[in-house]
């Protein structure tokens, strides 16, 4: 069995290569935009926003399963680029989708919290009236449309709050200011769960595991869309001061900074956000058999990452 896995170089595309559960279950085939691994190797050349090359990426690999860890992210350059931003999150999951339809293989695609308007008060269930307010998460839900559209076998993943001991991120963000900086300003009145990438990669791994060991017949009941996120909730505040408190103590800090709760309107973002992002992951936990723990379990996890790497 091959698996092709798009944005090997993506903080969660980094984390599935780490991990190896993805390779364990066949062939895998990573693919960046220039076939350069972040880590050092080589895997095969593919970019999203050229639908023609990504046709011809999946006609070349001819996998069984298309894990797709790309995406366009930028938030707030979104909303002055949202023809890329919807063709890389959007109509590409069209091209992938028709190709995977056509030769019967499974999508694996991530979305996101931004498909919601942030006004529940409640966990979003998987099938709660979707709202974007901003270009990423219209290009988000675009994408998650093609891909039902396609007829492709598919399971769409959401998540939110992706924060990992690489790459670019809120956790990496505050542990640089906290050591350059005796007082830090976090908006306090967004809400989500933090999930680090390691969860979900051993939340796909598992799916993708229960997927390939049922019958066909029982396929179809797996597949669809989930949320795939920690569990609990807090704020960027909460989620700033649990950082520096670990930090401390794993000795990623020598001291911890001051940091002050402040509104969404005291930091104004070309981008709105979602006011409350968290999502109700029951379907998923039960659905798969996987636990999805609390999200300090993963920021413990992720702490001691970076601190056994720095000793």
């Amino acid at each position: 069995m091959k698996i092709v896995l798009l944005g090997a170089n993506g903080q969660l595309g980094r984390s599935f290569l780490l991990d190896r559960g993805l390779a364990s279950l066949g062939t895998l085939i990573p693919v960046t935009r220039d076939g350069n691994l972040a880590d050092g190797g080589h895997g095969e050349t593919g970019d999203l926003a050229s639908l023609a090359g990504i046709r011809d990426l999946l006609e070349r690999t001819r996998p069984d399963i298309i894990v797709n860890a790309a995406a366009y992210t930028a938030v707030d350059r979104a909303e002055q680029e949202e023809d890329l931003a919807t063709r890389v999150n959007g109509a590409a999951l069209a091209t992938i989708g028709e190709w995977a339809a056509r030769n019967r293989a499974l999508v694996v695609h991530y979305s996101t919290d931004y498909v919601f308007d942030g006004e529940a008060r409640h966990p979003y269930p998987t099938d709660a009236p979707t709202s974007p307010i901003g270009a990423y998460g219209r290009g988000k839900l675009a994408g998650e449309r093609e891909l039902r559209a396609s007829g492709a076998q598919h399971l769409i993943l959401r998540t939110a709050w992706v924060y990992a001991a690489h790459g670019h991120n809120f956790l990496r963000t505050m542990l640089r200011l906290g050591a350059e900086r005796d007082q830090l300003r976090v908006v306090a009145d967004q809400h989500g769960a933090p999930t680090s990438t390691n969860l979900i990669v051993a939340g796909t791994v598992a799916a993708l595991k229960r997927w390939l060991e049922s019958p066909e017949t029982v396929r179809g009941e797996l597949e669809g869309t989930h949320h795939l996120v920690a569990s609990g909730e807090t704020t960027w505040h909460g989620f700033a001061s649990a950082i520096f408190d670990q930090a401390l103590e794993h000795g990623l800090l020598a001291r911890k900074p001051d940091v002050q709760a402040i509104g969404t309107l005291d930091f104004p973002t070309p981008a709105k956000r979602p006011a409350f992002s968290v999502l109700d992951n029951t379907g998923f936990q039960k659905r798969f058999a996987f636990t999805l723990p609390h999200w300090s379990n993963g920021l413990t996890e992720v702490i001691r990452e970076l601190s056994s790497k720095r000793s």
